[in-house]
């Protein structure tokens, strides 16, 4: 399954992008025609929090997580004796670790966001949640008025502990519904059934204090029709969240669906019927005011999930807990996937050992990493600053390489005030080679098909830049 929550190891992009799920870059060797070297990054200012912990595995997912099973202790909403033990001891442990972080700029810039993200962070006690978030502030500052999401699963909260979340500081909830069919929510090993979905929404649309909230989605679900998808959007836009993620299914090695499922073969959509799902949350959301702003984000105006922005613009972020990863001075590091492997990377940390600043990144990464990540949303690639960055051969071989895509429809150059140039304009600035500077400003993919296809086109561009 796809997700939002870029930094952990499972989120972060490959060379060769899956999907639409991103994954974690294998760092290649130095090597570039740019013309100098791209200015350092600016200091983080977003943080991820990995918090864990789920009632039982989903099917689909390969994340890291801790189960905690029905026989858990009981976690009350102000936490105390009622902690599980494991809940309380991993952040403890996750705390070290905020404590140990050096702040990467003197300059005290502070979070302006923060996402909790698991896992199941609402069965978390907001106790928990709280001494968290009160570490991250003391280490590094909080923004006057810093985005605070955190993940929630219908039938792990109820109003009294969303209404302590938003209390302490917590301004954004995305609810992990994923299908509106009850078949559908057991066949994929969800710990809830559609009447705590309802009641879920109900919760969030009530609570005072929250206007931003967010709904999760998954397409391409076995014995899922066309049908059903179509319901599920409709519900979804009749609970008026402010953003939705639509996530397509994706069959991970060592899941049980890995163990169940072949990508493509029945009882799984083939791959028009997956495209089909997508084209039609496209047309439903766009229909009911939803602006379509990245691969699988969807948003009412003004109400772009702020933290994710932060991936999809390449800007440097931390991250702390299992299996999390960072980006910091333009180098993705990761922490181990288990919890003591997790605990001994926290004492290294601690003792000094370990550091962010031994990593290494060339410059064909960075180039990769911004294209990727620029042509998953609809803002789409900066053409003049790529230029500036890693040089004008690269960026007219890249302008080339989209030539036919941009007569197809299926990529779409735009000038200086994103108007959309004519494939009949886009080829004659390229026979000038930009002799009285380039009208071309920015490429993107086109809505929907032009991202249906993202992986092939973006591969292509891997293609020229890292031949």
């Amino acid at each position: 399954m796809l997700r939002s929550t870029f930094p952990l190891v499972s989120h972060l992009p490959s060379r060769k992008p899956p999907p639409i799920r991103p994954r974690l870059p294998p760092v290649r060797p130095y090597a570039s025609s740019a013309a100098s070297p791209p200015p350092p990054p600016p200091p983080p200012a977003s943080a991820y929090v990995h918090l864990p912990f789920c009632r039982k595995r989903c099917h689909y997912c390969d994340f890291p997580i801790v189960a905690l099973g029905t026989s858990s202790p009981p976690t009350s909403p102000h936490g105390g004796d009622g902690d599980d033990p494991r809940i309380a001891d991993y952040v403890r442990l996750l705390l070290r670790e905020v404590a140990a972080t050096r702040p990467v700029s003197d300059d005290g810039v502070p979070l302006e966001t923060v996402f909790f993200g698991g896992g199941t962070p609402s069965l978390v006690p907001p106790r928990l949640v709280a001494a968290v978030l009160d570490a991250l502030r003391a280490r590094f500052g909080l923004s006057a008025s810093p985005e605070v999401s955190i993940e929630m699963d219908p039938g792990t909260f109820d109003a009294a502990k969303l209404r302590e979340l938003v209390g302490l500081g917590v301004n954004r909830v995305s609810l992990g519904v994923q299908a509106f069919q009850e078949d559908l929510l057991r066949a994929c090993g969800r710990a809830h059934g559609l009447r705590e979905v309802h009641d879920a929404v109900g919760i969030v649309t009530a609570c005072e204090g929250l206007q931003n909230w967010s709904m999760d989605l998954i397409s391409s679900l076995p014995n899922q029709t066309e049908e059903m998808w179509e319901e599920s959007l409709r519900c979804t836009v009749d609970a008026r969240p402010t953003h939705v993620s639509v996530y397509d299914l994706q069959i991970e090695q060592g899941t049980k669906f890995g163990q169940l499922y072949t990508p493509g073969v029945y009882p799984l959509p083939n791959e028009t019927d997956s495209a089909n799902f997508y084209k039609i949350a496209s047309k439903r959301l766009s229909e009911a005011g939803y602006n379509h702003y990245e691969i699988s984000s969807y948003c009412k105006t003004g109400y772009e999930c702020k933290h994710n922005v932060t991936y999809w613009q390449n800007r440097s972020f931390y991250a702390f807990g299992l299996g999390s990863a960072s980006y910091i001075n333009g180098i993705r590091f990761s922490r181990p996937r288990r919890m003591k492997e997790y605990a001994e990377w926290v004492q290294k940390l601690e003792n000094g050992v370990w550091s962010h600043e031994s990593g290494n990144s060339g410059i064909k990464d960075m180039a990769m990493d911004v294209v990727m990540l620029s042509l998953r949303t609809a803002w789409g690639l900066d053409v003049q600053s790529f230029s500036k960055t890693f040089g004008r051969s690269l960026t007219e071989s890249l302008c080339n390489t989209f030539r036919p895509f941009v007569e197809s429809g299926l990529v779409i150059a735009m000038d200086m005030e994103r108007r959309a140039l004519q494939p009949s304009e886009f080829e004659l600035d390229l026979q000038h080679d930009g002799e009285n500077g380039s009208r071309v400003a920015f490429i993107r993919l086109s809505d929907p098909d032009g991202f249906l296809l993202s992986n092939e086109l973006i591969s292509l561009a891997f293609g020229i830049i890292s031949p």
